[in-house]
């Protein structure tokens, strides 16, 4: 597949980069692993079938600006990279026929993937129309049956979410790197099929 052993799948929460990087990676008969699994920054503020908020993840989202939450968000990356780069290195340096690599998450940071040294790695972020996210957060925190308190949990992550996707598509174009736009929400199919495009062009320069 044009050389590459890895390829990296960014973007914000809720832009369907775990769909697309598990359709990709079963297309390649690559591995596909999140960096959400190497180290979890508080998660996402809504109940689950499985789980309550718990009390440090409400308080992180109700008492910190929007602003702070990116701050804290891309303080954890930085501290995450090593264990993001090793994880990266190790793959690309893996010439076994079949391995690869599809390494999602939004820990994968412009500029701390432009760093990276690394040969036959390819990056694409993605991006999605700003309803596209609040229709996602909203139907996966269950926003029209939540609390008062739980909806302002939930659109204080989404702010977070959208600020996130514009700092970082301001960073990938500075950089010069690759972005698709999912827009409205893409078929995963065709969205495959623009991944695979984006990976063989860069391989190819």
């Amino acid at each position: 597949m044009g050389g590459a052993r890895v390829v990296l799948i960014g973007g914000t929460s809720h832009v369907g980069k775990s769909t697309a990087a598990r359709a990709l990676a079963a297309r390649l008969g690559f591995a596909h692993v999140s960096t959400d699994g190497l180290a979890r920054h508080p998660g996402r503020p809504w109940r689950t079938p499985e789980r309550e908020v718990p009390a440090h993840v409400a308080d992180h989202y109700s008492s910190l600006t929007v602003d702070e939450l990116i701050a804290s968000v891309l303080g954890h990356y930085e501290r995450l990279w090593p264990r993001v780069e090793e994880l990266i290195r190790t793959s690309a340096a893996d010439s076994t026929p079949g391995a690869g690599l599809v390494l999602e998450g939004s820990a994968l940071w412009p500029a701390l993937v432009a760093r990276l040294e690394a040969p036959y790695t390819a990056a694409v972020w993605l991006t999605a129309d700003e309803a596209v996210l609040r229709t996602r957060v909203h139907a996966s925190g269950g926003h029209d049956r939540a609390s008062e308190s739980e909806r302002l949990l939930m659109d204080t992550f989404l702010a977070r979410t959208v600020r996130y996707q514009t700092l970082m598509v301001e960073a990938v174009d500075d950089l010069g790197l690759t972005r698709l736009d999912v827009g409205d929400g893409t078929p995963v199919a065709g969205l495959v099929g623009a991944l695979l495009a984006a990976v063989r062009a860069q391989a190819s320069k």
